[in-house]
């Protein structure tokens, strides 16, 4: 395996822990609403089951584009460029999520904590949606002209694939974050998320098959094949724990599902990192748009010291954090009703 081959793959798998564990915090923000309905504390029972851990998984979005940025800095600066808004957007979308989480205590007022959950859903929603849209893109092709710049504008990239593939992350992240709802809480948080979990299971089947299937016919290669039939297991197994309420079982099924789904993407997009529309001659790869060798070398070493390191660490946090969360836990806020 060659330096850039390790890179590609190395921050796929950072991209992927991404989806995986950021994925969750923003289904239980997009069903922070419905789960949490009829009083605070059922919201504050929501919440409290991604307090301890949602910073930590933001991490690996900061480490991924970390590493893009070293190791592949022309990919880095035409995607940034490129998806400029709507990167923007998201960026902005994610700095009001974590003003919403962090500060909606800090005021004992019933509009202030209203107001703090709107901005958790709009924080949770767009990134659910563009993470899809932008890697859909990516895997599609752009517009990438001789001088490795997106040409064109945002509207050139709202193509049916990309659209579809915003709904697929969108409501796979949702029934990814009702599940952990029903691992992580007990009573009625915890019916009402199965309920949710049942609710959404047909749609995102149909979703997540339809986008798969079109991905692997129309970019995908032989073994490709073998993560999209990972994926769709990942749902059954999803499907059937839930229905023998085995949490554990669930959760493990749809992470199952998002990790193969990620790989079905990046798989279909190597050895491009952006391929282009216009002519293929323009295209980024894993080689043209690479950092030199040493810079290669250099980073390969601190990234297999240091990544072990950061594992442990969250793994000890998840262990620690792992017990149920049910409403008689929380107390109520003086003056207020439960």
């Amino acid at each position: 395996m060659s330096l850039q081959q390790f890179w590609f793959v190395l921050v796929a798998v950072l991209f992927t822990g991404y989806f995986v564990l950021e994925g969750f915090d923003f289904g239980v923000g997009m069903l922070m609403p419905i789960l949490g309905r009829g009083s605070d504390v059922r919201r504050r029972v929501v919440l409290n089951t991604i307090g301890p851990v949602w910073d930590g998984n933001e991490v690996w979005l900061i480490t991924a584009g970390g590493a893009m940025f070293a190791a592949f800095p022309e990919w880095y600066a035409s995607l940034f460029s490129g998806f400029y808004l709507a990167l923007l957007l998201l960026l902005v979308a994610l700095i009001l999520r974590i003003c919403a989480i962090e500060w909606r205590a800090k005021i004992n007022s019933p509009q202030w904590r209203a107001w703090a959950d709107i901005g958790i859903g709009i924080g949770s929603w767009i990134p659910a949606l563009a993470w899809g849209w932008v890697f859909a893109n990516l895997v599609r092709g752009v517009p990438l002209n001789e001088q490795r710049q997106v040409a064109g504008s945002v509207w050139d990239l709202l193509s049916p694939y990309a659209l579809l593939g915003a709904a697929t992350t969108g409501i796979l992240f949702a029934l990814h974050g009702a599940i952990f709802l029903a691992l992580k809480t007990g009573g009625e948080v915890r019916d009402d998320a199965r309920t949710c979990v049942r609710i959404l299971f047909v749609p995102t089947v149909t979703i997540v098959g339809v986008f798969g299937l079109w991905t692997q016919l129309a970019y995908g290669s032989a073994w490709t094949w073998a993560a999209l039939g990972a994926a769709v297991l990942g749902l059954v197994v999803a499907g059937g724990a839930t229905g023998a309420a085995r949490d554990g079982w669930a959760f493990l099924g749809t992470t199952l599902t998002i990790i193969a789904a990620t790989v079905l993407l990046v798989g279909s997009l190597y050895p491009n990192v952006m391929p282009s529309t216009i002519d293929p001659a323009f295209d980024l790869t894993i080689d043209n748009a690479s950092s030199s060798h040493y810079t290669l070398q250099v980073m390969s070493w601190a990234a297999v010291l240091c990544t072990p390191v950061v594992l442990i660490y969250q793994g000890w946090t998840y262990w620690v954090f792992r017990k149920r969360l049910t409403v008689e836990q929380i107390p109520a806020p003086t003056g207020l009703p439960r």
